[in-house]
């Protein structure tokens, strides 16, 4: 039988939210590209949570559209719950979150990539990576990626390949003693990649995850729960999105509690979990436990809270948010009806926790490319994270990068100053993740400045240049900025007086009287003051924004009026907090100096002089590009960096620097 040889670009294993955005961002950019999938019905699926963003994941997907990814689209398109969380507290930790329609997310984005130009969908299996020797003074990449095999023996030659596999890596099911041998949702695991992978020399590792009971509607009473709605007024994910587009109907969620009654079934039956009782050997997210992690670590706590969540319009299954375990069948029906509106429930989908090889991500450089792989990129789940957004963000970076290494262009590598996305990655690949990791708004020590509303302000221009950025949204961006610093100059430089009917104004607001002149901008600053309120004594508030709307389009041409709403957005923030953020920007600046210096790939550390054991066995392991990152590796010490960099200094004056 003759052997089936296939030409593409980049091929892209696995087409989940990582892989959908790896291979819509190669197509993009014109490449040939191939995205296989073990199931052609699974392609963008959800196996847990039905919802897209959250606190810190809104970031990463209004990110991820800045840049041209497609998530924030698709939610937009298949939403039915909208809710901006954390709106309480400052803009630096709003987050949206929207509750999707599965099966309508997984059809439209499968759409999408259906009809994308350069881009084919194939339903196999692939089971071994194919190399050849690779050999470059300046690289520390021993072997070249020239394409993929599957398991029906077809190969595909190719420039790059992308590792996209979610959780499907010799992955297994366990519900208390029963223990399947599959992926997520019953479908087929990947059981022959990672042997493939470790001859290639590639460190994997084994983690967990889990996902709750789907219960039928039917069966639940919500008169014993509170009833959860979303905005009245919907935020789109995607700036591209026209906002009143989305303003519709939305369904319910509902929130109940756990009680003592559930936590004794729980404690009485954990020697029947397969967490506690040694049969899961891989290790899981900290931050997002099971109901047994939950009872047994936090056994102060008398409930509690779980999340009904309604999976689609056209189903009856509800998502039991909170309430992830791997215990027996007969344990979670006992456990589940203890919850107050539970009582009677009736599980459609069993609990279960899952168990996957990933890879140790620290054998990636911050492109996502392997360090001794030349062509070969990680991106999701594969690389130890965990979360629907990330792995969007890290196939999406990943795609890029194989793109303009193939162009031979420079990578896109964003900072921790930039984005999420940039701390994202960098925490990947400088820190030791023993666990999935999952992004959340504490690990951005810049969050003032890397807000979800202002996303499109610091990325959208590295899109347009990379190319997946319209002409006319890249104007548009234009527009907004223009219109976003002539307005506050303007409210810094338009001044009211002290007389009786401004006194008077301040006062129905319960705002200190004014002894002299002030800004507009001083009254914004105030925090029982807004700049809507002002409207009452901003006489010129009108007449220059018709002036200014006039001069953008003259520039930039058609400005759509509805643009107003997000820079007024902007002007009131960049005003009421212009002191805290001035002096993040003046963080940044000290960061950046770190991160501007450069270390070469191929630097032999056993040269450095004076570099503690630890130190030198870290930076060999990790091979930082720059100082900065070789700072945030743990155990490197800033005794190291001082050393690291006077070494530097010398290298560069010896002309060894190529």
């Amino acid at each position: 039988m003759s052997e089936i040889r296939v030409k593409a670009d980049v091929c892209v294993v696995g087409a989940g939210h990582a892989g959908c955005e790896a291979a819509l961002a190669c197509a993009r950019l014109g490449l040939d590209t191939v995205i296989f999938t073990v199931s052609v019905d699974s392609v963008a699926l959800m196996p847990c949570n039905p919802n897209i963003g959250g606190s810190s994941k809104g970031h990463l997907v209004r990110e991820l559209d800045a840049l041209g990814g497609e998530m924030g689209k698709n939610i937009d398109k298949t939403f039915i719950q909208s809710k901006m969380l954390n709106v309480s507290k400052g803009p630096a930790v709003h987050s949206l979150r929207a509750q999707a329609d599965k099966a309508e997310y997984s059809r439209a984005m499968r759409k999408v990539l259906e009809n994308q130009e350069h881009l084919t969908v194939k339903q196999a299996e692939v089971c071994e990576l194919l190399w050849e020797e690779y050999s470059n003074e300046e690289e520390i990449a021993d072997k070249k990626v020239i394409g993929v095999k599957t398991f029906t023996g077809t190969v595909y030659e190719c420039k790059a390949v992308i590792l996209c596999t979610g959780t499907y890596l010799k992955a297994r099911c366990l519900c208390g003693e029963a223990i399947t041998h599959t992926g997520p949702n019953g479908l087929q695991a990947a059981n022959y990649l990672t042997d493939s992978m470790k001859k290639m020399g590639i460190e994997m590792r084994r983690f967990k995850t889990g996902t709750p009971a789907r219960m039928d509607k039917r069966s639940i009473d919500f008169s014993k729960m509170e009833e959860q709605f979303g905005d009245e007024k919907i935020v789109p994910f995607s700036f591209s999105t026209d906002p009143d587009s989305v303003q519709k109907d939305q369904v319910s969620c509902w929130l109940t509690y756990t009680n003592e009654k559930t936590h004794e079934i729980i404690k009485s039956n954990l020697d029947r979990s397969p967490i506690y009782a040694g049969i899961i050997e891989g290790t899981g997210p900290r931050y997002c436990p099971s109901i047994e992690d939950k009872v047994v670590k936090f056994a102060d706590k008398e409930r509690h809270q779980v999340f009904i969540e309604p999976e689609g319009i056209h189903t009856n299954e509800m998502y039991v948010g909170g309430m992830s375990s791997s215990l027996p069948e007969d344990v979670q029906i006992a456990m589940y009806r203890t919850v107050p509106g539970l009582e009677h429930c009736e599980i459609v989908r069993n609990a279960y926790a899952i168990e996957y090889d990933c890879i140790n991500a620290r054998q990636l450089f911050p492109s996502l490319e392997f360090k001794t792989i030349k062509g070969l990129f990680s991106g999701g789940q594969l690389n130890g994270s965990s979360g629907y957004e990330e792995a969007a963000c890290q196939g999406f970076i990943a795609g890029i990068n194989a793109a303009m290494e193939i162009f031979g262009k420079d990578p896109l590598i964003l900072d921790r100053s930039e984005s999420y996305i940039g701390v994202l990655i960098d925490d990947l690949v400088t820190k030791e993740n023993r666990e999935p990791y999952r992004m959340m708004t504490s690990r951005a020590e810049y969050r003032l400045l890397l807000r979800q509303d202002n996303a499109d302000l610091r990325l959208r221009e590295k899109g347009y240049v990379i190319g997946l950025i319209s002409e006319e949204q890249y104007k548009k961006l234009q527009a907004k900025k223009f219109l976003i610093e002539k307005e506050v100059n303007r409210l810094k430089n338009t001044m009211v007086g002290a007389g009786k009917e401004i006194q008077k104004f301040l006062e129905s607001y319960n705002s200190s009287s004014l002894k002299t002149a002030a800004s507009l901008a001083e009254l914004i600053c105030r925090p029982e003051l807004s700049y809507d309120i002002l409207k009452d004594i901003d006489a010129e508030r009108d007449g220059f924004f018709e002036r200014i709307l006039t001069e953008a389009e003259e520039l930039y041409g058609l400005v759509d009026r509805k643009l107003l709403d997000a820079v007024l957005e902007q002007v009131e923030i960049e005003i009421k907090y212009e002191g805290y953020i001035s002096r993040q920007k003046r963080q940044v600046e000290q960061y950046k100096k770190m991160e501007k210096k450069l270390i070469p790939e191929n630097l032999n550390y056993d040269e450095v002089p004076s570099l503690r054991l630890e130190a030198r066995q870290k930076l060999k392991e990790f091979r930082p590009l720059s100082v900065g990152q070789a700072s945030r590796i743990s155990g490197v010490s800033p005794a190291d960096i001082s050393v690291l960099l006077v070494y530097l200094e010398h290298y560069k004056r010896d002309g060894k620097e190529r």
